[in-house]
């Protein structure tokens, strides 16, 4: 049975659901309609430009750089705070709007989802299913999408990031040659920036020139990637839409700080609030780690970190903290540094480990683990008291996925 797929993709999302949540709570400003931009705090010297409002855009403003060279180009920019459990809120609720339709949904990322409707059409058309969609977000949720319709992910995908905004688009078999061959080959999904100048250098220009290329020359010359290149160029995808978590590899926060800090004993107090998050994301997902790892970075942005074994795998955020302490009492050299570090790593599930009966973590540090836990899922991680004494912003790093 051909494949029925979709790729759902939240144009501007950042920017929208910070508009959108601003319009809910009472503004009289729709952030989307005026030069605007979400940033990070330039107060805490994270300030760069994570999305932008069409007006800003037409001034020259990149996503990336930095809010001082945004506010060059656009002199009436006004700069807004991400808000991370306002993007969740959204994305959740896209979600469950979604599930209406199938209940093969894989999270592709916050603002992306696919969707296999091969036994949910229930006789209807694809692409028919695809419109109705993006009328509803936009009704009911009151930000737009564009959709990606094809038969498998891959071409979902594709088709999703042509025109935009509030668009959907078909690409299928027959349609490669019109709508994906003429593109340039820079535009290939998961076509990396460093292999573009060595096509180049082999005359190939567009994705229909990957396409007729001899699969076995860009073998050759790229290995596994040339294949997987030489596929998505003809359209080839049988990767299954995956319903299923994946469990992090490795979780880790990171914190750039408001000025640099000038001694250890100003240090310490940041590691408990990222071992608060990280433990608390460890127990979330059922994890125990065995590594523990402390980045820091100097005011001259020069960076260096150290990892120590844990003498048993845990969740515990006593038994992390500790360890991280000692990391940084072992690693640090009495110089200013601008950001703090933690991630564990080699985690398994804590149903898979029998902890060591010279584990010190008690039932006791159990029961107040857990109790900060149910803090921070019904109040949010300020209630945390130990993290919320701080004046930082946690900067949640990517959980990795890959071995």
């Amino acid at each position: 049975m051909e494949r029925q797929i979709l790729h759902v993709d939240v144009n501007n999302a950042f920017l929208s659901w910070t508009a959108i949540n601003m319009l809910e709570n009472g503004s009289e400003i729709d952030i989307r309609t005026i030069p605007a931009i979400i940033g990070g705090d330039e107060e805490k010297r994270s300030g760069i430009v994570l999305a932008k409002s069409p007006i800003a855009k037409s001034f020259g403003v990149v996503t990336g750089e930095p809010i001082y060279f945004a506010k060059k180009k656009c002199p009436e920019l006004q700069v807004f705070r991400g808000d991370f459990e306002v993007y969740h809120n959204y994305s959740n609720k896209l979600y469950n709007l979604l599930l209406e339709y199938t209940d093969i949904i894989e999270r592709f990322s916050i603002d992306e989802c696919f969707l296999d409707m091969t036994n949910y059409l229930m006789g209807r058309d694809l692409k028919s299913v695809a419109c109705e969609i993006n009328r509803r977000v936009k009704e009911e949720l009151k930000f737009t999408v564009n959709i990606g319709v094809a038969h498998n992910k891959l071409l979902a995908k594709m088709a999703s990031d042509f025109q935009k905004p509030d668009k959907v688009h078909t690409l299928f078999e027959e349609e490669l040659a019109d709508k994906m061959w003429t593109l340039p080959a820079s535009e290939l999904f998961m076509l990396g920036r460093k292999t573009v100048p060595k096509l180049l250098n082999m005359q190939i220009k567009t994705i229909g020139d990957i396409a007729k290329t001899d699969k076995m020359l860009l073998v050759k010359k790229f290995g596994k990637h040339g294949q997987m290149m030489w596929e998505y160029a003809n359209g080839i995808d049988n990767s299954p839409v995956n319903n299923k978590v994946e469990l992090p590899k490795s979780i880790g926060n990171s914190v750039t700080l408001p000025k640099d800090l000038m001694n250890i004993s100003e240090i310490h107090p940041v590691l408990v609030a990222l071992a608060e998050k990280v433990g608390y994301r460890l127990r979330k997902y059922k994890l125990v780690a065995k590594v523990v790892n402390v980045q820091l970075r100097t005011k001259d942005f020069v960076d260096y970190s150290h990892q120590k074994r844990l003498p048993f795998a845990t969740s515990s955020t006593k038994e992390i903290l500790k360890l991280a302490n000692e990391i940084l009492e072992m690693m640090y050299k009495n110089e200013p540094i601008r950001l703090v570090g933690l991630r564990v790593d080699d985690l398994e599930s804590e149903d898979e480990i029998q902890l060591s009966m010279f584990s010190s973590v008690s039932s006791k540090q159990t029961n107040l683990d857990k109790a900060l836990d149910q803090l921070t899922n019904k109040y949010g991680a300020a209630s945390i008291t130990r993290a919320s004494r701080l004046d930082i912003k946690l900067n949640n790093k990517k959980e990795k996925n890959e071995a």
